[in-house]
């Protein structure tokens, strides 16, 4: 098959024929030095929905035009034709992970880079060369998500899921790319069980006014979290995209509205406040559900309360489809509604029109006004159906924004938004354990961060042991530990104003209003103690009686493990206390679990003080230390 070289290479001579040993192959050389001296690489961040948090940065590949090449894609085309994919791709890849190291984010932050499928069988795969290139920047794989293009068909070759197994081993993320547009998008995420999704622009591209797109997206993301897999939405450009991308609960977004992709990597912050502007003006729908309702909303035709009669006659005959119009004040304000069926017996006898149409008569508008039930577009969608519920013979609801009227809501209308809040609830809801997810532990915690007025406890608990647990007696026992922590955690935190949720995996939360921190740790002592006792049951008797399991660890070093326990850490925030921002409280966060877990008892006590997060140790009696 012929080459054709980029304008910069037609002076090198054609690759030789494939040998045993590809490496040697003359025109690799000058090519590889031209990508080391000319490609350059760009980042582009990777954000929570809800906070604006940095979660991760692409690595994007630029200065190709440098090199003749008309796109990134093009480069990797000419190597692959060279032989040479992996050898080109490895320069790539360390250029990206040296640029990503000096970011200085933290391993919270994560690296997602492009993974020519093709690659995995390229006769120059040296397999390893990764790990090797981050332990040179002092980082640990699991900040490197690898994304498997659906651009390049690797679904029957052969040794593919073996490597991809070898970079999950080495607990490198998998992420698939643009997915639903390539050739075996499902068959990856049923085989390999990806740690992301990236939903490709096609389907993001106007979907806030695509009835269509919204159910193929909905149905993704729920399969998604159903398997454990967090959603990224590629390509947002506007705020109608983001938030609709945001409801239908896609975790993290991308595309230009966040951030253009930028070479210069001082641009990459760890937050980007476009997201939290979106959300403070969106902020209705972030602390409530009024959105199922604003967006079924009707603008039906009105009827003014001081019209003559002939004009709702007129609207009756224009509108022959609608059987009932609103009725409004003079300031726009509804009063009730006008039916069809309460002026018929009048409108259609022989004289009743012109008797209705004589002032004399003296019946007008204001006769024949029939009470609906009228909620503030702010109202929860629960109240709104307990106000239909309440009238009888109600045609719906009517709609007002600081009193004056935007719309009208049908009892078919309302039905639907029942539904799909329903569902929403459930597609956040976590499968086993049946708790709230992230989303909603996410509201809660954003809601908390705004109030000031109320002592708050926060409690992130995390099993330790788990993972060797989980290898010893499977999964089924691994499950049967997180329904019964679930569950206990249910009778032990069940006083009112307070919050249950369940992060993941083995990670739960628990918010809670107007209690003493002393009472908030003693519970949390008490969880412990059950929990450590019920779980024991799981264990074969003589791992019970030895007190501890053999198992490997992540390096495959046989060790010791102790048995299934819980550390927690418990933040207070004391009420009139400026309250940290959402990153400084996971920072916090992240600290305090890591005390917790070489903590005697198993837990670390913080407070948030006015000028700094200090830990409470010194202030909190001795017994909670």
């Amino acid at each position: 098959m012929a080459i054709h070289f980029p304008v910069h290479f037609r002076d090198v001579p054609a690759p030789l024929e494939r040998t045993e040993n590809p490496f040697t192959q003359i025109a690799s050389p000058p090519f590889l030095g031209q990508v080391e001296r000319h490609i350059d690489i760009a980042f582009q961040p990777i954000v929570n929905t809800l906070t604006g948090a940095c979660y991760a940065v692409e690595a994007l590949l630029r200065g190709h035009e440098t090199l003749g090449f008309t796109t990134p894609f093009a480069v990797f085309d000419y190597a692959q034709k060279l032989q040479i994919l992996h050898q080109m791709d490895l320069i790539v890849r360390e250029k990206a992970i040296r640029k990503f190291s000096a970011l200085g984010l933290g391993e919270q932050v994560k690296m997602f880079f492009n993974l020519d499928n093709r690659i995995l069988n390229s006769p120059d795969y040296q397999m390893g060369a990764t790990v090797q290139l981050l332990e040179r920047h002092g980082l640990p794989p699991y900040v490197v998500c690898f994304e498997i293009s659906e651009r390049h068909d690797i679904a029957g070759q052969g040794n593919i899921n073996r490597i991809l197994d070898n970079y999950k081993a080495q607990s490198f993320r998998l992420a698939i790319d643009d997915f639903g547009t390539g050739f075996s998008g499902m068959k990856l995420l049923y085989e390999r069980n990806p740690d992301y999704i990236k939903i490709d622009r096609f389907f993001i591209s106007g979907i806030s006014r695509d009835s269509r797109k919204k159910l193929f997206l909905t149905n993704i993301v729920n399969l998604a979290h159903v398997l454990g897999i967090l959603v990224i939405a590629e390509g947002v450009e506007t705020e109608e995209e983001f938030l609709t991308c945001k409801e239908i609960g896609c975790d993290l977004v991308q595309g230009f509205l966040i951030k253009k992709p930028t070479i210069d990597a001082a641009q990459i912050t760890s937050n980007y406040p476009i997201v939290e502007d979106i959300n403070r003006r969106d902020r209705r729908k972030n602390a409530r559900d009024d959105h199922f309702i604003s967006e079924r909303i009707e603008r039906l035709p009105i009827v003014r309360f001081d019209a003559p009669m002939e004009d709702v006659f007129k609207i009756l005959r224009k509108n022959k489809n609608l059987s009932y119009f609103p009725v409004l004040d003079a300031v726009e304000q509804p009063i009730g509604l006008i039916r069809e069926n309460d002026i018929k017996e009048l409108s259609y006898s022989p004289y009743g029109k012109d008797l209705m149409a004589n002032r004399a008569y003296g019946k007008k508008v204001q006769d024949f006004i029939t009470p609906c039930p009228i909620v503030d577009i702010r109202t929860s969608t629960d109240r709104v159906l307990e106000f239909f519920s309440m009238a009888d013979d109600c045609k719906g609801v009517l709609i007002t924004d600081n009193s004056r009227y935007v719309g009208f809501l049908t009892a078919t209308s309302l039905l639907r938004a029942i539904n799909e809040m329903n569902l929403a609830c459930a597609r956040d809801q976590n499968p086993l354990s049946k708790l709230p997810g992230n989303n909603m532990i996410a509201n809660f915690v954003a809601d908390a961060l705004d109030e000031t007025e109320r002592n708050l406890t926060l409690v992130y608990f995390d099993f330790d042991n788990f993972k060797p647990f989980n290898d010893t007696y499977g999964f089924r026992q691994g499950d049967r530990a997180i329904v019964l922590f679930s569950d206990l955690m249910r009778k032990t935190f069940n006083t009112s104003d307070t919050f249950l949720g369940h992060i993941g995996g083995d990670d739960f939360f628990v918010g809670v209003y107007d209690q003493d921190i002393q009472d908030v740790v003693s519970t949390t002592t008490e969880l412990r103690a059950t929990f450590s006792h019920n779980v024991e049951s799981f264990y074969d008797p003589d791992d019970r009686r030895r007190g501890h399991i053999v198992a490997n660890d992540r390096h495959g070093v046989e060790r010791h493990f102790d048995l299934l326990t819980i550390s927690a850490a418990v933040l207070h925030l004391p009420h009139g206390v400026v309250r940290p921002s959402f990153d400084k409280l996971s920072e916090r966060i992240a600290v305090m679990k890591k005390k917790a877990k070489k903590a005697p008892n198993g837990i670390d006590v913080g407070l948030h003080a006015i000028d700094e997060a200090i830990n409470t140790h010194s202030q909190l009696p001795l017994s909670f230390c």
